[in-house]
């Protein structure tokens, strides 16, 4: 009895079915290679973090670095505040106070503002060497120094009898009032704090870009 011929589906099926297994072996070893080099990143690599897009910034050049950290401008990084009374007198040579004399007390409330000015960093501040950086930041600076006028006000004002009162007196004490408040803030170590500060801030820049050593000159 001859032999009944295959059913020539059954042998197409077969031809497709082989080169699909092999495709799938293939594109599995393939996704299995990719999720190892990617495993420390987690859930499939963060899925083969961004679908193969990693996003690692360490490999930036020495100027793109230098241009993220110039964008920063003029970093403010730290205020001081203070409230103190501040004494202004002008007195006569020949006359007491209570005749000639003028004397105001000013209770004033201010704050200075320090911190970098990043716009002054030079290309040879910054030394990039693959995930590694070294920096030399520019010096920390004083940007403002003033008085907040709706807290700041006269306390009192004492004014001789035979003299008027004078309309100068105030605005000079205004001015010794922000000397003051500006060599108190130095005294106190604003200018160490704000570099301290803007140290920080580049560091989570820095960091946030890829970089693992980050030293400062």
């Amino acid at each position: 009895m001859p032999a009944e011929p295959a059913p020539q589906g059954a042998s197409t099926r077969r031809s497709r079915f082989f080169p699909t297994l092999v495709t799938g072996i293939l594109l599995g070893a393939v996704a299995i290679a990719i999720t190892s080099k990617y495993s420390g990143l987690g859930p499939w690599g963060q899925f083969w973090s961004a679908l193969l897009g990693r996003g690692d910034h360490y490999g930036l050049s020495q100027p793109t670095v230098v241009n993220r950290i110039q964008r920063l401008q003029r970093l403010e990084t730290v205020v001081y505040t203070m409230d103190k009374i501040v004494t202004g007198e002008r007195e006569n040579p020949f006359l007491p106070n209570f005749l000639a004399g003028d004397r105001i007390l000013l209770l004033v409330h201010g704050e200075v503002v320090a911190g970098i000015d990043f716009g002054n960093l030079k290309s040879g501040d910054v030394a990039v060497s693959g995930k590694n950086i070294r920096l030399h930041l520019p010096q920390p600076q004083l940007f403002t120094t003033r008085l907040d006028s709706d807290k700041t006000r006269v306390y009192s004002r004492q004014t001789g009898l035979l003299v008027p009162v004078d309309p100068n007196l105030e605005s000079l004490v205004r001015q010794e009032a922000e000397h003051q408040l500006q060599d108190a803030a130095l005294q106190d170590g604003i200018l160490k704090t704000a570099q301290q500060n803007a140290r920080s801030t580049i560091m989570s820049l820095l960091t946030g870009l890829g970089f693992e050593k980050i030293d400062f000159d």
